[in-house]
């Protein structure tokens, strides 16, 4: 049995051998594909960043979505993003998902504010529910890097003094 992961990345190679994303072979019927991945990634994004949130904030952060939005290149965005007071007072970014397509991509990417790209090959609820857990390791990473950046009292379930 394969898992979600590896389904993602076989949907990703397949479309790179087959010139499309899914059934859409335009750029106009690809975009379109990516709007509706972003809805059906919805839940998932918050799910995975209300957890982040409840065991490393204490609850203490906030999850806001920005829906598509066209980047000024011409691509296509949607950031789901975790902020809390000790990121926003440092001035680091906040811990988040990201769905882009570069305006010069085959197709769209998964990324965190400073973690790379995956494949966002979603077509339908199961492969977006299926997506869960590397939007865990996404905002994980997030989360690990800007304590490498900053440092770890960024985060109320190390600092909170009941808590750690």
């Amino acid at each position: 049995m394969r898992t979600p992961i590896n389904e993602a990345l076989l949907r990703h190679f397949k479309d790179l051998r087959d010139g499309d994303h899914g059934d859409a072979v335009t750029r106009e019927d690809k975009e379109r594909v990516f709007a509706r991945a972003v809805e059906l990634l919805d839940p998932v994004a918050r799910r995975a960043l209300d957890e982040a949130n409840a065991d490393l904030l204490l609850g203490t952060g906030q999850v806001v979505a920005s829906g598509v939005t066209r980047s000024r290149e011409g691509g296509l965005n949607a950031m789901w993003s975790l902020t809390w007071r000790q990121q926003r007072e440092s001035g680091v970014q906040p811990i988040a998902v990201v769905a882009h397509f570069g305006c010069d991509f085959h197709h769209p990417h998964l990324r965190g504010n400073t973690v790379g790209d995956w494949p966002l090959n979603v077509f339908d609820e199961a492969d977006a529910a299926g997506q869960l857990d590397t939007l865990r390791v996404i905002a994980a990473g997030d989360a690990h890097n800007l304590v490498f950046q900053e440092s770890y009292r960024l985060m109320p379930a190390i600092t909170t003094p009941a808590h750690h």
